[in-house]
């Protein structure tokens, strides 16, 4: 039996709401059979997650699919220690699942409400500096090509590095299987009023100073601002001179009850390594994000740098977060093949004014090469100088979507330059 499309959609938008899809045509495959016919009869096609991308990575003007009323798959492996799941999984279920179980991811993103296969697929990352990005636990995934087909690709093979972080341009992921540990506890301890000189003077050490690190700051400000430590073992008594807050805060003006515990008590990793619980509901609206990945050895430059210009970010800003993370070896992560720190802005929702400092940034933050998170806003469409592997990726896309079903005008302008389609 052929699948019928649905009728015509309202307008979709994202999770923030400062972007609307360009498609109308939302479909809801609920079987491999039905997402491979719709794929295959598509001129144009991409798949959305939780919509958290605050760029137009996952824009089409063809159809929009949603995976949430495909089968639901949870498989874990404890002889292999392997979970595989559907596409359509949350973070925050996952690992509430394997909690259950037992067993634990070595790292999450701060917010658990954004699917799996949307993260490794734009290359996202928790914070530590021994912890390489969420791709880095991929072992295979599965995923519906332009032509219907179903392949497998596995860690080990010549092109699986290309396909973890893909940005939707390779095809469709319906199941991934990730690396699991056994369970473990976290803490999280926040330290509050540390110095600018301290955090430039220590910024390795601060970074390393527990299992994952992230500084919070406004840049204006007379002291930096704040160090939240997530802990395995027992974190130090005073980190620059300042001890640890008992009481819980909120993030970026939100009340502590949206935040995962803190104040020094233990907890299991799922309740713990994201900085935001589930059960929160993610406001809409009234935010957006940049981020901006750098060499680990610029870090501290990158530092003084965002801080001269402080008077023109501070007015624009909810809260700035520093993070770390490891080298890993996706083709299109912004730490592949370096130790990296990520520099995040959270804005305010005033799109004209953020658009027009990006671009002063980026004048700073390039030149010490800086990658731009794929799925939030930035200016330039430089790109192709920051990622070795890059002519790798668009040989794989030409070679599995010759047609271009999967590519959309944000893959044409910053991959694919003016090379026609077929």
């Amino acid at each position: 039996m052929s699948y019928r499309p649905g009728p015509e959609q309202e307008p979709q938008s994202n999770w923030a709401g400062n972007l609307t899809y360009s498609s109308t045509r939302l479909e809801r495959p609920r079987s491999i059979d039905e997402l491979a016919q719709l794929v295959a009869e598509s001129d144009q096609v991409k798949a959305l997650g939780s919509r958290h991308s605050f760029s137009s990575v996952a824009d089409t003007t063809g159809t929009l699919i949603t995976l949430t009323e495909m089968p639901r798959v949870f498989v874990l492996d404890t002889e292999a220690r392997t979970v595989t799941f559907d596409a359509a999984t949350r973070y925050g279920d996952l690992a509430a699942a394997l909690q259950a179980e037992g067993w634990a991811l070595p790292n999450m993103a701060s917010l658990p409400h954004i699917t799996v296969a949307g993260s490794v697929a734009t290359g996202t990352h928790g914070s530590g500096n021994a912890n390489p990005p969420l791709a880095s636990s991929v072992r295979s995934l599965e995923m519906v090509l332009a032509d219907g087909s179903l392949r497998t690709f596995r860690r080990g093979e010549a092109d699986f590095d290309g396909a973890v972080v893909s940005l939707g341009a390779l095809g469709i992921v319906t199941t991934l299987t990730l690396e699991v540990i056994p369970s473990f506890e976290v803490r999280q301890d926040i330290y509050e009023g540390v110095s600018w000189e301290g955090v430039l003077e220590n910024f390795e050490e601060l970074t390393g100073a527990a299992y994952s690190v992230s500084l919070f700051t406004r840049w204006a400000d007379e002291h930096f601002g704040l160090v939240w430590m997530k802990s395995t073992q027992e974190p130090p008594a005073e980190v620059l001179g300042v001890s640890a807050r008992r009481e819980d805060i909120g993030l970026a003006g939100g009340p502590p009850e949206f935040a995962t515990e803190q104040g020094g008590r233990w907890g299991s990793w799922d309740q713990r390594l994201p900085h935001f619980r589930l059960d929160f509901t993610p406001s809409n609206g009234d935010e957006l994000q940049s981020e901006y990945l750098l060499p680990r050895e610029n870090a501290v430059e990158g530092l003084r740098r965002m801080r001269a210009l402080a008077a023109e970010i501070e007015p624009l800003l909810l809260i700035s977060e520093i993070r770390t993370m490891a080298a890993d070896e996706q083709w299109l992560s912004g730490a592949s093949g370096r130790e990296t720190v990520g520099f995040h802005f959270t804005w305010l929702q005033r799109e004209v004014e953020v658009a027009a400092l990006l671009p002063r940034l980026e004048e700073q933050l390039l030149p010490l090469g800086a990658r731009p998170h794929w799925g939030k806003r930035f200016a330039t469409t430089e790109i192709a100088s920051h990622y070795p592997r890059l002519g790798d990726f668009t040989r794989l896309a030409k070679e599995l979507d010759p047609k271009g079903r999967f590519r959309n005008a944000f893959l044409d302008e910053m991959l694919f330059g003016s090379e026609p389609r077929d």
